[in-house]
């Protein structure tokens, strides 16, 4: 297929399939990396400035504005290129210095919050206050406000359309990592339409509120609600068959361990479905197809997730992680 312009380069993602000896599930990895704004996130992104373009929130030649840890922004830097529009994307120091390198690259304007907040604190509330202050300020520019926007969550019809494609003899499970909840619900929401029976587990960090556990500090980025913040209103709790955590350990040792043992590098959120896919699969709780996303891709994270003094001065290290991942993948784990 020959394209014009950018948006048509969007979806249509492969899959990676990595089996899971001495089980009867096989883990398959859906490469959104591949979009070209490198996340899952350039769907939604576009959905959102379609839809507010068609019903007039949003003027031509007019400005977004969005509070985003990049890989959103990314996405509505590509949107806002495609159909001449200006954007503003409001960062804090938790976005990924490459991410934000990117979205000026595109053309987006950065904005930091203002505030004293820890490195390991993600200052989602102050984002979002001022993206909403610059929405209602700026003459015709609209805050998209991803966390409450229904276009978030219909951007994602196009992924389980091709997941039906790819898999014609359906899938059993979907693990997907949840953030403002728009991924997990879109995606979730439609595979339920199609087989009410597919296991959907919603993973987000240790230190998140999403699911009622006490909020804490983490340090993976693009997904979660921190404690203080507020879950989305496109989260629908009824389409998810179980909330789980991940731990920043735990999340960032799978994602190196991929790159080491399957040449794929996966972010940190990836890292983190991956890792609670293969132990529900060892456990038992899932078999089958299980299906799970390379949200975005490791390329962003060489200076944090994949530099070991990093890692080390965070206390993020832990071989017995990788210990685990042998285990379960060996086949030792379902033949015990």
């Amino acid at each position: 297929m020959l394209c014009s312009t950018i948006g048509q380069l969007i979806g249509y993602t492969p899959v990676m399939t990595i089996p899971v000896p001495n089980s009867d599930a096989t883990l398959a990895l859906k490469i959104e990396k591949n979009n070209p704004g490198g996340s899952m996130k350039d769907r939604m992104a576009r959905s959102m400035v379609i839809a507010a373009l068609e019903d007039g929130r949003l003027a031509p030649g007019g400005t977004i504005v969005e509070s985003s840890s990049g890989n959103t922004g990314i996405g509505l830097a590509l949107a806002a290129q495609e159909f001449g529009l200006r954007f503003i994307a409001v960062v804090d120091h938790h976005a990924a210095p490459d991410k934000i390198r990117t979205m000026r690259a595109l053309g987006a304007e950065i904005r930091f919050v203002e505030g004293d907040f820890r490195e390991d604190e993600v200052a989602v509330v102050e984002r979002q206050r001022l993206a909403a202050q610059l929405g209602a300020q700026l003459p015709g520019a609209l805050f998209m406000n991803q966390s409450d926007n229904p276009a978030n969550q219909d951007g994602y019809a196009g992924f389980v359309d091709e997941l039906l494609v790819q898999f014609p003899r359906g899938i059993d499970a979907f693990v997907g990592c949840v953030g403002t909840g728009g991924s997990m619900t879109g995606i979730a929401r439609r595979l339920k339409r199609h087989n009410p029976r597919i296991r959907t587990i919603a993973v987000e960090p240790a230190g998140s509120i999403v699911f009622g556990k006490p909020g804490h500090a983490y340090y993976q980025s693009g997904t979660g609600t921190p404690a203080g913040d507020e879950v989305g209103k496109v989260l629908d709790y009824t389409c998810i068959d179980e909330g789980v955590q991940v731990t920043d350990t735990q999340a960032f040792e799978t994602a190196r361990h991929v790159a080491r043992h399957h040449g794929l590098l996966v972010g940190g959120s990836t890292g983190g479905t991956i890792y609670k896919a293969l132990e529900f699969i060892a456990s038992g709780h899932l078999s089958g197809t299980v299906v799970t996303v390379v949200a975005d891709g490791g390329e962003k994270y060489l200076g944090s997730i994949f530099d070991d003094d990093w890692m080390l001065k965070r206390n993020l290290l832990d071989p017995a992680i990788g210990e685990q991942l042998e285990f379960w993948l060996s086949g030792m784990a379902c033949a015990a």
